[in-house]
């Protein structure tokens, strides 16, 4: 079932950002005056759809169907990616038999190169609108929770932070001498800038300010082992366990405790995680253990004792203190969304340099079908704000990689444009033929190694 979830909703995501894609060209085509033949979502053999011909009809059309300016709308049998057809175009059907004739006025051909050209980019402007828009939305919608300080709470031992040399109580001061401002500016530090190269924390302990090192590679190659940054030991103290409910007959209820109140200590240790209080409760089976927790205005402390399964019977959850809410106006959300659009682009071609430079390694930065279908299950099982990011920062990704100059890509076909209006004339349909042929292997193979690096990872 799990198999099914995480396949269905892979689809889902790439419905979403493909049908956005197609629809840029369509839009863009349409308003160059030209005709689309076909808006399909999916690929291969045609399921059912609409043309303004024929109808509503299920099926494959009668070879016999001319377009004659009419779009067939339809729904094609795999449900992974889509296509555009736009008459007078060379594309990856290969289809050649508009060449028979003159151009046309409503053919892509027909068309100065500046439309060409427009009707090209435009997929690739529209996944870019779709990012700004999400994240635009998002910040609108929920505005941005600030955690003010710079402090940790727990390390735990053999987590991350433990390795580098972090130590419950630190205080961040810097990062690769940028002054941290609130825990989020820490994590932001932290996870984007500098990719790929060793970062020095500055930090204060006991009063005394001390630099440790961080090797942002590992740092990259646990998180995309989607280990997130509290997993990985930086907590910061604003943190607080919350007990969201609490099972009948079991130790907690014994011991008083009640939905909403929040655990302070387990034994000695202040809590500040859902990890660290799992795993003390677990080192405590059949074992008495001090448990403090706050209600209201009172603190309450009661030994408790774990079952023999490590268990007290509660569900707990982690709030913030220490927070601080900013609301956007809308053209505050779109500067937001037009902001984290512009850094997730820098931060792409970050990483494709840190990996040319060997600093990031190619089998675990790159991802396909496989590691994209885990990543949007794991984001959707996050709640809908985490999953529509995902998307958005997908949305990108594949909007670089089309606009990328490979041939049977936006791109590729981008140069092509460029390099006729440089020369002032067309080039033979049978390069453009051979450029896509040569194009698609090319794209075949490099899936072939992506999911292989999927499989092997």
């Amino acid at each position: 079932m799990d198999l099914i979830q995480t396949l269905a909703i892979f689809l889902v995501v790439v419905t979403i950002i493909v049908t956005v894609h197609e629809l840029g060209h369509f839009l863009a085509a349409r308003l160059s005056g030209m005709r689309v033949d076909i808006f399909s979502i999916g690929m291969g053999p045609r399921l059912l759809g609409y043309n303004c011909q024929t109808g509503w009809s299920f099926g494959t059309l009668p070879e016999s169907w001319e377009p004659q300016g009419c779009t067939d709308y339809r729904i094609s049998l795999f449900p992974i990616g889509g296509y555009v057809k736009i008459a007078g175009m060379v594309d990856e059907s290969l289809d050649t038999q508009f060449l028979r004739s003159e151009p046309q006025p409503w053919e892509f051909r027909a068309k100065p190169r500046l439309a060409q050209a427009f009707v090209i980019s435009a997929g690739v402007l529209m996944n870019f609108l779709l990012a700004i828009l999400v994240f635009s939305g998002i910040a609108l919608s929920q505005g941005k929770t600030i955690i003010e300080t710079t402090r940790l709470g727990t390390v735990p031992p053999n987590s991350f932070a433990a390795q580098i040399g972090l130590q419950s109580g630190d205080e961040i001061l810097a990062v690769d001498d940028v002054s941290v401002q609130n825990w989020n500016h820490f994590l932001e530090l932290l996870t984007t800038e500098a990719i790929g190269e060793t970062k020095q924390l500055t930090i204060r302990r006991a009063g005394k300010v001390l630099t440790l090192s961080l090797d942002s590679r590992e740092l990259l190659r646990r998180l995309n082992e989607s280990q997130s940054p509290d997993q990985l030991g930086f907590i910061p103290d604003a943190a607080r366990v919350f007990v969201a409910g609490v099972l009948p007959g079991t130790p907690a209820e014994q011991a008083g405790l009640q939905p909403g109140d929040t655990i302070l200590k387990a034994g000695d240790q202040p809590i500040y995680s859902l990890q660290q209080l799992i795993a003390t409760i677990k080192a405590h089976k059949s074992t008495p253990l001090p448990l403090t927790w706050k209600r209201g205005d009172q603190i309450l402390q009661k030994i408790v004792t774990p079952d023999s399964s490590g268990k007290l019977g509660i569900s707990i959850t982690v709030v913030f203190t220490n927070i601080r809410h900013v609301q956007y106006s809308l053209p505050e959300a779109i500067g937001y969304g037009i902001d984290q659009t512009g850094k997730t682009i820098v931060l792409f071609f970050e990483s494709i340099r840190q990996i040319f430079r060997g600093k990031l390694s190619v089998k675990e930065t790159i991802g396909g079908p496989i590691r994209i279908a885990e990543m949007a299950s794991q984001q959707a099982g996050l709640g809908i704000m985490a999953f529509l990011q995902f998307v958005a920062f997908l949305s990108i990704t594949l909007a670089i990689i089309n606009i990328l100059p490979i041939p049977a890509l936006d791109g590729g076909h981008l140069l092509l444009i460029v390099i006729e209006g440089i020369f002032r004339r067309e080039l033979p349909a049978k390069i453009k033929i051979a450029i896509q042929q040569i194009g698609i292997a090319l794209l075949l193979l490099l899936m072939v190694f992506i999911i292989y690096n999927d499989l092997t990872r």
